[in-house]
């Protein structure tokens, strides 16, 4: 196969520039295009499928909270840790945090709650925004997963496996039901944590999916997004059309070598992400430049305030991904983590996020966005009811909260699920899921059916059996269905 080669000797150009080292790059590896396809002779992998039922959600916008809110001190309310704060823990913990059973104490919550919406459901007043919106939204309070620990907790999450690599969840519904707009990608992934324990594009990969089906990733999570672009879409000194001509000649070579070699997944995936960004330099800067929304809406996402200006942000770009008619966007937001200084660092993530959050869900219905869109919000897990502090003697302004993978607490919102909802329950100390508990593999086989596929039937072949994302597991979770 051959790359690219610019005609100027100093520098390479254009949307050849966009895919870095074509297949191997992450943030493009996931495209494909028509043109490409009908040229080769073969179906257009992204075009829009058949779904096996009548979905209610076209699409999905995942606000991935990582690090792990916790359910204690904002949806899940407990008075017995109040009354009963400083006393030892009444339960035994796991093997993974053991080390703390001796010295952990119970801990109050770090914020006053009140009771909010129709149902009264009792919410933190460091959501305030959010509140009003309780009787839009369905809560999903017994959530459970398998690994105590981020990577493995992410890893379950993003792709329905402990300890394989696995195709992520975008990465399988784009496969099953194409997308809707040929000059874009159908999974776009905003900021998210590249490097460390908690952090890989593996999180958004494709794996042995076609090449087309992974996520293409918008800046990093070091990065505001303000200044994260997707580089090299235009060439102001080369034309369109000689661009076109040389790419042509490229993709005439390649399809050569496909032709020669025979199916190649490699190629395949060059051939495909070419094409596209090549057309993307059409519509991808227009979509990306939130300079044409209206003062008013900048202002509904608390564009323009420092504290809410990196979220909202990321939350107006969501949703105009969403209206352009991309299938499955995820939005990052790290520093959910608060296993130290909870009290301060809990408050600052909650009033990054309170406002965007609201104004998206707001702006989603106004649109009449909401109607199809699925929106979920949650991390990977929650955290522990006791202050995780081996030293006892410690002040209350530098405790934490530890991993809890036994019970958290997420939301829903948008396309077929119930409103106002609060569906599982947990124990007196919001430690453990007592009734009503949903695993990751549930929620996955939620997620699909919502989006008219079966979670059974959605599968791939590869290594001489069939794969999916809920592997033998997973039921849906009838009970939260509108």
């Amino acid at each position: 196969m051959i790359h690219p080669i610019d005609p100027t000797p100093d520098s390479r150009r254009g949307f050849l520039r966009t895919l870095g080292s074509g297949f191997g790059s992450v943030a493009f590896a996931a495209m494909a295009a028509e043109q490409s396809a009908q040229a080769a002779g073969t179906e257009n992998p992204l075009a829009p499928k058949k779904p096996h039922f009548p979905p209610k959600a076209k699409r999905v916008i995942l606000l991935w909270m990582q690090g792990g809110p916790s359910q204690a001190d904002l949806f899940d309310f407990k008075p017995r840790l109040k009354s009963e704060a400083g006393n030892k823990i009444p339960f035994k913990v796991n093997a993974a945090t053991e080390r703390f059973e001796a010295t952990a104490r119970l801990m109050p919550p770090v914020s006053a709650f009140k009771q909010v919406g129709n149902n009264g459901m009792w919410m933190s007043d460091l959501l305030p925004h959010l509140s009003g919106k309780t009787d839009e939204l369905c809560f999903l309070r017994a959530m459970q997963t398998d690994s105590p620990a981020h990577p493995g907790a992410i890893r379950i999450f993003q792709t329905g496996a402990l300890q394989f690599v696995r195709p992520s969840m975008g990465s399988w519904v784009v496969y099953g039901l194409g997308t809707e707009n040929q000059n874009l990608p159908g999974f776009v992934v905003i900021s998210p944590m590249l490097y460390g324990d908690d952090g890989s594009p593996l999180h958004y990969s494709n794996v042995f999916l076609p090449a087309i089906y992974q996520g293409t990733r918008l800046g990093n999570a070091s990065t505001p997004v303000k200044d994260s672009k997707i580089g090299y879409l235009g060439d102001p000194t080369l034309p369109r059309e000689l661009q076109r001509r040389h790419l042509d000649l490229i993709q005439a070579r390649n399809r050569l070598d496909l032709e020669t070699m025979g199916s190649d997944r490699n190629i395949e995936g060059l051939i495909q992400s070419y094409e596209l960004a090549f057309r993307m330099q059409m519509q991808a800067p227009e979509v990306f430049d939130l300079t044409k929304e209206s003062k008013a809406t900048q202002d509904l996402y608390g564009i323009g305030e420092k504290e809410t200006d990196n979220f909202g942000r990321k939350c107006l770009l969501a949703r105009r991904l969403a209206e352009a008619g991309v299938r499955y966007i995820q939005v990052t937001d790290n520093g959910w983590d608060h296993h130290t200084r909870i009290n301060e660092l809990l408050r600052k993530s909650t009033a990054g996020i309170d406002k965007p959050l609201t104004g998206l869900l707001s702006d989603l219905k106004a649109r009449g966005l909401l109607d199809d869109t699925l929106v979920i919000w949650t991390g990977e897990f929650g955290r522990t009811p006791y202050d995780q502090s081996i030293n006892p003697a410690a002040g209350s302004d530098d405790r934490g909260r530890d991993h809890n993978p036994y019970c958290w607490t997420m939301f829903l919102a948008g396309a077929g699920v119930k409103q106002g909802m609060v569906y599982g329950q947990t124990d007196e100390y919001a430690w453990r899921s007592v009734d009503g508990g949903v695993h990751v593999h549930d929620l996955h086989a939620t997620i699909l059916h919502l989006l008219g596929l079966n979670h059974e039937k959605l599968t791939y072949r590869y290594s001489g059996r069939d794969f999916r994302l809920t592997d033998v597991y997973g039921r849906v979770v009838n009970e939260i269905l509108a």
